[in-house]
């Protein structure tokens, strides 16, 4: 029986999963944690990915991945959290800690960048229209701030392309940089990538300098593989959003809703997307199809604040909203607590409205923070169908998707169909997937198996008051 590996290297903690390469049974698991903040020392996610690598061997029911090895896997992939900037120097070593996604400090140097450039030949180029959030931004802001370090950047990769060359047996004592690897779906949210391949122009507009010399991560197409040094088959890996699209199986007509700690709406599509708003990334998928994708920076983390506010576990911050009635009585929750990337307002903080005697309840105020995140990503995907993209259901997915509140409101706020897939680690499913397409040279048709629709029942009202409060 042939095992593949499937990681996911997120914003929080490394998950790994194995599975049969056949049937797709899931057969050990393991997990890490990842120290929290905007910047990381990716040693830090090398640390996580041993742990979690020897969890999974501890508590699985056969041999190997004991003490972090890869044992007896005959294939796996790395899927990770996207845009994060890894500076490497000559030597192979990391040059400073990495910038990640939600690292807003880069918002002035997206605004440089659009100025110097223009939206519309970002989104040509590139398919995206540089927020702080992007690789190309917080490149610019390393120029800007630390010139020193931007001068000794010999590679830049992210956070999935390092663990990755780190996995299959390269780094400091064999830093072959041009043994750097990436997929479609990442190499997509860095700004300086687009159909035609790398942007040389860009990158160098980025760093300040003349960038020909800088190693990028050679693009590797979703049936190309590589290998590690100890004979394995290493899949190109993805972005932690084309990976989760992999494991549930999703194609052309889904949206997926996510809610972990950020948000996000994507589509399966055949066409790139071009949006020189930039409110819609045209990132690519990791099956050579696009990924149509908008983004916040604030979901479940605003229920929890709202339920550590209230007093309350998630339980009966569930309770709470499902007795309020839906609009919470006029109460409005503008959500971005740490700033906001869709709409892109890197400084803004949350706001409540419609604050009366009559609508300040505890109850209506837990109702208000999971409409306003919903409303929120109901708005993004009305952005994706300008594109042209017309889903027919939405998979709802995340930590936060498991609430029964966040369900019942949901159908309340989208005007499609609500699926709930079980729940499971499904960027680290579809890594272990895209492992098992590089070992057999077929994709496998798992999916996500059986999914709970939740009762459609749209109700008027609740996103006007939202879109009312909108800049």
């Amino acid at each position: 029986m042939a095992l593949v590996l499937g990681v996911d290297s997120s914003t929080q903690s490394c998950k790994v999963v194995v599975r049969d390469a056949v049937t797709g049974a899931v057969l050990r698991t393991g997990r890490a944690s990842h120290p929290d903040g905007t910047e990381v020392d990716p040693e830090a996610w090398w640390d996580a990915l041993q742990r979690a690598l020897a969890d999974a061997g501890e508590h699985g029911t056969g041999s190997g991945l004991a003490s972090g090895a890869l044992g007896d896997i005959a294939a796996w992939s790395v899927g990770g959290q996207q845009h994060g900037m890894v500076a490497l120097d000559s030597a192979g070593r990391v040059i400073r800690p990495a910038l990640l996604w939600n690292d807003t400090r880069s918002a002035g140097a997206a605004a440089d960048l659009v100025a110097e450039l223009g939206a519309e030949q970002f989104s040509t180029r590139t398919g995206v229209v540089p927020v702080a959030s992007f690789t190309v931004t917080k490149l610019r802001w390393l120029a800007d701030h630390e010139p020193d370090n931007a001068a000794r950047v010999a590679a830049v990769a992210l956070p999935h392309d390092w663990l990755t060359w780190r996995l299959r047996g390269f780094g400091p004592e064999d830093p072959r940089l041009d043994e750097l690897v990436t997929d479609r779906s990442d190499a997509s949210g860095t700004g300086y990538w687009g159909a035609a391949g790398y942007d040389r122009e860009i990158l160098s507009l980025a760093l300040r300098r003349d960038a020909s010399a800088i190693v990028l991560p050679r693009v590797l197409g979703p049936t190309e593989h590589v290998t590690a040094k100890d004979g394995a088959t290493v899949a190109p890996g993805a972005g932690d959003n084309a990976a989760a699209a992999l494991g549930l199986g999703a194609r052309s007509g889904d949206a997926v809703v996510s809610i972990g700690t950020s948000g996000t709406v994507f589509a399966v599509t055949d066409t790139p997307a071009h949006d020189a708003s930039g409110t819609v990334a045209g990132f690519a998928d990791a099956a050579g199809g696009w990924l149509p994708l908008i983004a916040t920076l604030n979901a479940a983390r605003v229920m929890d604040a709202t339920a550590a506010l209230l007093g309350v576990d998630h339980a009966t911050f569930s309770e709470l909203a499902l007795n309020a009635d839906p609009g919470a009585g006029g109460l409005v929750l503008q959500p971005w607590f740490e700033g906001e990337r869709t709409p892109n307002l890197p400084d803004a903080t949350a706001s409540l409205f419609g604050m009366t005697l009559a609508s300040t309840t505890r109850e209506n105020l837990a109702r208000a923070a999971i409409e306003g995140v919903l409303c929120g990503l109901a708005h993004g995907l009305d952005a994706i169908r300008a594109q042209g993209v017309s889903p027919t259901r939405i998979l709802l997915i995340g930590g936060a998707a498991q609430s029964r509140a966040v369900q019942t409101i949901a159908a309340q706020v989208f005007d499609l169909p609500v699926v709930v897939p079980a729940p499971q680690e499904y960027v680290a499913l579809g890594a272990a997937a895209q492992a098992a397409w590089a070992l057999t040279g077929e994709r496998p048709a798992w999916g996500a198996g059986e999914a709970d629709a939740v009762s459609q029942t749209p109700v008027p009202g609740i996103r006007e008051q939202y879109i009312a409060r909108l800049p």
